[in-house]
């Protein structure tokens, strides 16, 4: 900072002690009126040349021991985590169905015994006549007397219901498994009806059966129970003893897992995990697991959990992993940037730090007037203009006369400076991150990624299809067991009652209405579409070609021919559906393969984002298709079709997912991140080090440079201020002294003593700068 001398109060420098003057003669150093000594500043601890470039070569070797012993340890157990955890995903997928499964033919159980209930009573054989037309889920079914325990009517398969199971259905009724003496296991489920002579109940038996995964080869679906048995197994060698222990270690792990709040944050409410066994041969066995577990805080409306079951997949895998790095490379990786951190440094401390540390002891010297010996210059840059500049303040001190724009010559003032020596150590440093952010480690796709994540995304995505089929089918099914009721009603409010009353159960629908001979005579819930747009068949069809919504409804139809019940679907409840981790983007189309929706946002109607998705859709007309998708931004893809028999019949609609290879979690990808984050770490500490040695030393040194030289060529008027504690501001404070001393006495002073020189003083009158006044110089 500088302002002008006339604006400096009354504080001029006195040489009180010895100094040199041009007879050779001797006097005392410089000192201000106010007594303070003017030597040199001390130097602080963390201001001035030290600390950035102290900073910098720790930060340096800080990086480089990183990346020598920390980032260049990528786990290789010779199974990817990608698989791994996609096993576990693979459980999930199939627990999530399976409970869903599970809940709604307990639902559908109990809400039609509710509407039996609202119904005139029938005889106990019309009630499971008219049961089995609803739905053909269950194997068998019966009626009980509760009180007695008495037959009344049965239908289908014998219900495996013991005597003494009745004791026990006063404490609720959830479901329950009953193994019977040939090794089969039934699931059981109740409902109460009201008559008029009393509680009857109404049992339905099932099969337990393995979710409705693919198992392809090589892979095993199991169901166990909370100790450790199978219930139900898929698979080649699901039943052997090896697939048996492995069973028993998954659901002693998911007993073991604590419910900790983050597994609702991965989708999936209830302990899951996966395992890895060695196998002979040079592979492994990747075992996931997923619990229903008993211990979740459940509502009535989901009572899968209380059986206490888990699902497991197991999978051979090989154990070879490409692309886990090598550990030479990340030791050479570590040593070069310790090369280039000594080297910069050095550069540094040999161009910066010790020619300004030299112009520091030169300068001082120069304000406690030791002017007899030459100033030693430096041969660089701003030092060595700055250097020449004390120089020429020392002979004008024994003397001579000023020399204005020859103070510094030609060739000291076109060599470039500190600034230029700053931007080459960036540079070299920025040659060794280049590499690392954008060159080096960059896996192919085909290569880093194993076939059995190609294989799970497909087995996910038709998973995912199967889902979203089975939910249409019961919203479907949920529709046409309203219809028996709704023919039978007479007047309006009967049949609002029955859809209001089907519409709080079930949250998959956003309004429900009856249609008749195209118009809507009852609806319940959001605004119906257009009925004129609906067929009259039964089945799930998509109401609408464009818009902002899809809308995707079941139409179940009256025994008259001439009116329907319709449920429209909310969008939401279907990209529910297909939301599930680790599966990446996922969206549902229709056979023109626009999006009808979607896990994320999406715009309705619109194209697949990515075009290299439609020939796999093509692909996948029968059967599901999944390949890797090459390019810039390598996926893993996969398309189902949403087909089977029933309501959704030629829907030709499909499921498609498409992952980034990136995201996975495959050891070549993870070098690739660590070395780009090894080149970030580097760049970092370079940019955040050089740019406060810039700040604190550079840019005050250049200013520097042009007050030095300013000053040797005769301005006398400017007053040199020292900015920070350091050792530019010594120097400036040493400079401002000289400055003062090469001003003179002011005219009409008293004399000074002998030995003395003052400095000029502003004339009576004027203002002084507040920035000096009482401020020590």
């Amino acid at each position: 900072m500088t302002v002008h001398a006339e604006n400096v109060p009354r504080a001029a420098v006195r040489r009180t002690a010895r100094q040199p003057v041009p007879d050779g003669t001797q006097s005392a150093p410089y000192r201000s009126e106010t007594g303070h000594d003017a030597r040199p500043l001390a130097m602080p601890l963390l201001g001035g040349l030290r600390p950035p470039l102290t900073a910098l070569l720790a930060l340096l070797v800080l990086v480089a021991g990183a990346t020598a012993f920390v980032l260049g340890r990528v786990q290789d157990d010779g199974v990817p985590r990608a698989v791994r955890a996609s096993q576990q995903h693979v459980a999930e997928d199939g627990a999530t169905a399976l409970g869903a499964s599970l809940n709604e033919s307990a639902t559908d159980l109990r809400r039609a015994a509710s509407m039996f209930n609202a119904a005139p009573p029938q005889d106990p054989g019309s009630v499971l006549a008219t049961l089995g037309t609803w739905y053909h889920k269950w194997r068998g079914t019966a009626i009980l007397d509760l009180p007695s325990g008495r037959l009344l009517a049965a239908h289908g398969e014998t219900v495996p219901l013991a005597a003494e199971d009745l004791d026990h259905l006063a404490e609720g009724l959830p479901p329950r498994l009953v193994h019977q003496g040939s090794g089969q296991t039934r699931l059981l489920m109740f409902a109460l009806l009201s008559r008029p002579g009393g509680q009857q109940l109404l049992v339905a038996s099932d099969s337990l059966r393995v979710p409705s995964i693919g198992v392809g080869t090589g892979r095993t679906l199991q169901v166990a129970d909370s100790h450790g048995r199978l219930l139900a197994a898929e698979g080649p060698g699901a039943l052997g003893e090896g697939a048996r222990a492995l069973a028993r270690d998954a659901v002693h792990a998911a007993a073991g897992t604590p419910l900790a709040e983050t597994a609702a944050s991965r989708g999936f409410p209830g302990p899951s995990g996966s395992l890895h066994r060695d196998a002979p041969g040079g592979s492994g066995t990747v075992v996931g697991f997923a619990a229903l577990d008993p211990r979740l805080d459940r509502a009535h409306s989901d009572p899968a959990g209380a059986l206490g079951l888990t699902v497991i997949t197991a999978v051979q895998v090989p154990q070879k992993v490409a692309g886990a790095g090598h550990p030479l490379f990340w030791l050479a990786v570590a040593g070069t940037l310790l090369l280039l951190a000594a080297a910069v440094t050095g550069t540094l401390f040999t161009l910066v730090h010790k020619p300004v540390t030299k112009l520091l002891t030169e300068a001082g010297r120069l304000a406690r007037g030791d002017v007899k010996r030459p100033v030693t210059v430096p041969r660089h840059g701003e030092p060595a203009r700055i250097g020449a500049a004390l120089e020429s303040l020392r002979r004008q001190l024994l003397g001579a006369p000023p020399r204005p724009g020859r103070t510094t010559s030609r060739r000291l003032r076109a060599r470039p400076g500190a600034r230029a020596v700053v931007a080459l150590c960036a540079l070299v440093l920025a040659c060794w991150a280049a590499p690392l952010l954008s060159g080096l480690n960059r896996p192919q796709a085909a290569q880093a990624l194993p076939q059995q994540s190609v294989t799970d995304q497909r087995l996910r995505t038709d998973t995912a299809a199967d889902r979203v089929r089975r939910s249409l089918v019961e919203g479907y099914a949920d529709l046409l067991s309203l219809t028996g009721r709704i023919a039978g009603s007479t007047g309006r409010e009967p049949i609002r009652r029955t859809l209001d009353a089907t519409l709080a159960e079930h949250p998959r629908y956003r309004s429900i209405y009856l249609v008749d001979s195209g118009s809507v005579a009852v609806h319940v819930g959001g605004t119906p579409h257009d009925p004129g747009s609906i067929r009259t068949t039964a089945g799930v069809a998509l109401l609408n070609r464009s818009g902002k919504e899809p809308v995707i409804a079941a139409v179940a139809q009256l025994g008259d021919g001439k009116r329907a019940v319709v449920g429209e679907f909310r969008t939401a409840f279907v990209s529910d559906i297909l939301t599930r981790p680790g599966l990446g983007n996922v969206w549902l189309v229709d056979d023109n393969k626009r999006v009808l929706a979607a896990d994320q946002g999406f715009i309705a109607f619109a194209g697949l984002p990515d075009s290299r998705l439609g020939p796999l859709v093509d692909a996948a007309t029968t059967a599901p298709a999944a390949s890797v998708l090459r390019g810039p931004s390598p996926a893993v893809a996969a398309a189902a079709p949403v087909s089977g028999p029933g309501p959704v019949n030629g829907l030709r609609w499909h499921v498609v997912s498409d992952q980034p290879v990136s995201w996975l979690s495959l050891p070549a990808y993870e070098v690739q991140r660590r070395t780009m984050l090894s080149g970030l770490l580097g760049l970092s500490a370079t940019v955040t080090c050089l740019a406060w040695l810039y700040i604190v030393v550079v840019r005050p040194l250049r200013a520097l440079d042009v007050s030095a030289r300013a000053l040797a060529d005769g301005d006398r008027r400017t007053v040199l201020y020292p900015r920070r504690h350091d050792e530019v501001g010594s120097i400036v404070r040493s400079l401002e002294i000289v400055r003062q001393h090469l001003v003179g006495p002011s005219p009409g002073a008293a004399p000074a003593p002998p030995g003395t020189h003052t400095a000029r003083i502003p004339p009576p009158g004027r203002r002084s700068s507040p920035v000096f006044s009482g401020r020590r110089i």
